[in-house]
C-alpha cells in the first residue's frame, strides 16, 4: 500500500525551490552582467573619440539643416524643431561670446545676466542666415549603449533562468517518459516487468501504486491459472470416478437382463450394488455441482455479525445427536465465546453436511470424535478430529468435499486447515472475529 507524500517532498515544493534558486542565480548573473557591461561601456567611452565623432556628426547635420532652411539665430521654433527630432540632444548658441539660444528653454528670454562661453566646453562654428555663431552640443549618445546593455543583461539572465528551470525539471520529465514507456509495456500484457519507483514525491507514489496494481493483476492471473489447473484436475478425477460406478451399473444391468437363471437372492444382490453405485454417482455429481458454485471469484453477502455461541449451539447439538445415532461417540470440548463473527448460513449448513458425510464414510466409530473450540489471533472456530477407518482404501475419495469446504471458508474470509497424523485426521475451521 502506498504511503502518503511528505509535504517537503511534494512536487509543488520541489518546483517552488527550483524556481527560487533559479531566480536567485539568474539575478546574480544579471547583476554581474550589468556591472561588467557598464564597466566596459564606461571604459570604451573614456578611451575613445566616440563622443567627439557623434558630436561632429550632429553639428554637421545641424549645419545642413540651418543652411537648407536659411534659419537665423532668433528663429527659436525652427531651431527647437530640429532638436526635437534628435534623441537626447541639447544645443546652446552663442553670439559674440553671449548665449542667445538654449534648447532646454527655447521660449525663455536671455537673462540680463549674460551667459558667456565656458572654457570647459567644446564649441563649433555654425553659419546662420544672419551670421556665424558658436554652438555647443550636449548629447547622451551613450544612453542607448546603456539601454542596449541593460536589455542584453536581462535577456541573458532570463535565458539563464529558463535553462536552470528546464534543467531542473529534465530529470522529472525523463522519469515521466520512463513511466509512460513502462505503462505501455504493462498494457501489452508483460506484468512481470516492474515499475520503476524513484524519489518520494507524487510521481513516486503514482509509480508505487502502479506497481502494486501490477502485482495484484499478476496475483489474480496466477490465481486464475491455478484455479483453471485445479478445475481441470478436479474434472479429470471426477470423470474417472464417475466412469467406475457407471461401468459397474452397466455391467450388472446387463447381467440382470441376460441372467434368466438368477435366483431372487442374486437379483437382490445385484440390485443393491446398482443402487449403491447410483447413490455414489449422485454424491459425486452433487459435490461437483457444489464445487462449481463455490469455486467462482464472485463475492457473497454475509449476514450481520452474531455471537459464536448463538450461531453454532443448535448446529452442534443436531450434528452430535445425528452422529451418536449413527453409532459414534462425540467428545464435546467446545468453550463458548461471546465474540461475534459473520457467516453465510447457507455455506455453514453445507460445510456441516460435508463434514458429517465425510465422517460417516471415513471415520472409525470405535474411536471417539473430538469436537473442540479453536482460537488463533483474531480468529475463532472449531476443529473436528477423528480416527480414520482402515478399510477406507476401498472407499473412493476425490478430495472435492474438503476442497468445497476450503472454497466456502475462503468466501467467508475464514480459514480451513487439515492435518493427518498416522490414523488421526483433524479438520480446523476459523472465522474472523468482528
Amino acid at each position: 500500500m502506498t504511503q502518503g507524500v511528505n509535504k517537503k517532498n511534494s512536487i509543488y515544493v520541489q518546483l517552488f525551490r527550483l524556481l527560487v534558486v533559479a531566480a536567485l542565480l539568474s539575478f546574480l548573473v544579471f547583476r554581474a552582467l550589468d556591472s561588467a557591461g557598464i564597466y566596459m561601456i564606461d571604459k570604451y567611452l573614456y578611451n575613445s573619440t566616440y563622443r567627439e565623432k557623434k558630436d561632429r556628426a550632429a553639428i554637421d547635420d545641424f549645419q545642413r539643416y540651418v543652411k537648407q532652411e536659411q534659419i537665423t539665430m532668433g528663429e527659436t521654433e525652427a531651431l527647437s524643431s530640429w532638436v526635437r527630432k534628435q534623441k537626447n540632444v541639447s544645443i546652446y548658441i552663442y553670439k559674440d561670446g553671449i548665449q542667445v539660444f538654449n534648447s532646454d528653454y527655447p521660449e525663455q528670454e536671455v537673462s540680463k545676466e549674460e551667459i558667456t562661453l565656458s572654457d570647459y566646453e567644446t564649441y563649433y562654428t555654425v553659419e546662420f542666415a544672419d551670421g556665424d555663431a558658436q554652438v555647443s552640443i550636449l548629447a547622451f549618445y551613450d544612453y542607448q549603449l546603456y539601454n542596449y546593455e541593460l536589455v542584453a543583461s536581462i535577456l541573458l539572465a532570463f535565458a539563464m533562468f529558463l535553462f536552470l528551470v528546464l534543467f531542473g525539471i529534465r530529470k522529472k520529465m525523463r522519469y515521466i517518459t520512463m513511466l509512460s514507456e513502462e505503462i505501455e509495456i504493462l498494457e501489452g500484457g508483460s506484468l512481470d516487468y516492474p515499475v520503476t519507483v524513484k524519489g518520494k514525491d507524487e510521481l513516486a507514489a503514482l509509480a508505487e501504486g502502479l506497481d502494486h496494481m501490477r502485482l495484484s493483476f499478476l496475483e489474480i492471473r496466477e490465481r486464475e491459472a491455478q484455479m483453471v489447473q485445479k478445475n481441470q484436475r478436479i474434472v479429470t478425477e471426477m470423470s474417472h470416478d464417475l466412469r467406475t460406478p457407471v461401468t459397474s451399473i452397466i455391467l450388472y444391468t446387463e447381467i440382470l437382463k441376460k441372467g434368466k437363471n438368477l435366483d431372487e437372492a442374486q437379483q437382490k444382490k445385484y440390485m443393491d450394488i446398482i443402487e449403491k453405485k447410483a447413490y455414489r454417482m449422485k454424491q459425486l455429481t452433487d459435490h461437483l455441482f457444489e464445487y462449481s458454485l463455490t469455486a467462482g471469484s464472485e463475492e457473497i453477502q454475509l449476514e450481520e455479525p452474531e455471537v459464536f455461541e448463538i450461531i453454532f449451539y443448535d448446529i452442534f447439538s443436531e450434528t452430535c445427536s445425528y452422529l451418536e445415532q449413527k453409532g459414534f461417540q462425540v467428545d464435546f470440548q467446545v468453550e463458548w465465546s461471546d465474540e461475534k463473527i459473520r457467516i453465510s448460513e447457507d455455506y455453514v449448513m453445507r460445510i456441516m453436511d460435508n463434514i458429517t458425510s465425510n465422517l460417516l464414510k471415513y471415520a472409525d466409530a470405535a474411536f471417539p470424535l473430538i469436537l473442540s473450540s479453536v482460537r488463533e489471533e483474531n480468529f475463532i472456530g472449531f476443529s473436528v478430529e477423528n480416527h480414520v477407518r482402515r478399510d477406507t482404501g476401498r472407499t473412493e475419495s476425490t478430495g472435492i468435499g474438503i476442497q468445497n469446504i476450503k472454497n466456502m471458508m475462503e468466501k467467508m474470509h475464514g480459514k480451513c486447515g487439515t492435518e493427518r497424523k498416522g490414523e488421526s485426521f483433524r479438520l480446523t475451521l476459523l472465522f474472523p472475529v468482528i
